[in-house]
């Protein structure tokens, strides 16, 4: 199903690649450690990541070093911000990245909607993140039972079924999921369409030309990760 409003974002994906390029090679900049972090403040994309993975880490094992912000804290937030990491996720109410990677107010930058798809907004949104706050890590985070990912299985399965919006949505995740084998078992097919349209969102990405220069010359780093509904575990991609 195709809408014009679908149309357009299709388009305006491409038309964006220079902004999103010029900003990911403004993200070699990182300010300083300020009084807001609880933690060292990463100095480079690997030490953004394996403090992700630490976070995620205390989040499986329970034991929690942000269960609370208090008043002081975000006192603090008030004036300005410095996280440490974008992350572009999905809507899911069960896919919190801030608990998930057990970081406090301010540590993260946030991007959500259904599918962590690859439109305008979030285009503009990176944008932002990497120009204005210099976060030197991009993080694509999807997770098990995406309902956005599902429904497209399902329309690639049978007949569309879904209303126009949901159908828009759908088209932009479709192509990611082109090489799928669909005689596959429905949750080996699920799981493995979530991983591709990880994928997908990430390949959009590299593929913008001032994108994929900055990513060559390691002005900054992203990354792909799973998340697992009943560990609470990110697997993060190869």
């Amino acid at each position: 199903m195709t809408t014009p409003n679908m149309k357009r974002r299709q388009c305006l994906i491409g038309a964006c690649g220079l902004g999103l390029g010029m900003a990911l090679g403004a993200a070699a900049e990182v300010p300083p450690p300020g009084s807001i972090d609880t933690e060292p403040y990463p100095r480079d994309a690997g030490e953004a990541l394996a403090r992700l993975k630490k976070g995620n880490q205390r989040f499986i094992d329970d034991k929690p070093l942000h269960d609370r912000q208090e008043s002081s804290w975000r006192s603090l937030l008030v004036e300005t911000q410095k996280p440490f990491a974008t992350v572009l996720g999905c809507s899911d109410s069960r896919v919190p990245p801030e608990l998930i990677f057990d970081v406090g107010f301010g540590e993260l930058f946030t991007i959500r909607l259904a599918g962590n798809i690859i439109a305008r907004d979030v285009i503009g949104s990176l944008q932002y993140a990497v120009r204005h706050l210099h976060t030197p890590l991009v993080v694509v985070l999807g997770h098990e039972s995406c309902g956005a990912v599902t429904a497209t299985v399902d329309e690639m399965l049978h007949k569309p079924t879904e209303p126009e919006y949901i159908g828009a949505l759908i088209q932009l995740i479709k192509p990611g999921l082109g090489e799928l084998d669909l005689k596959l078992g429905r949750d080996t097919l699920l799981r493995a369409a979530v991983e591709a349209n990880v994928r997908w969102s990430m390949r959009q990405l590299a593929t913008l030309p001032e994108g994929e220069r900055a990513l060559r010359e390691g002005r900054v780093t992203m990354v792909g990760g799973v998340y697992e509904l009943a560990t609470g575990h990110v697997r993060f991609l190869n």
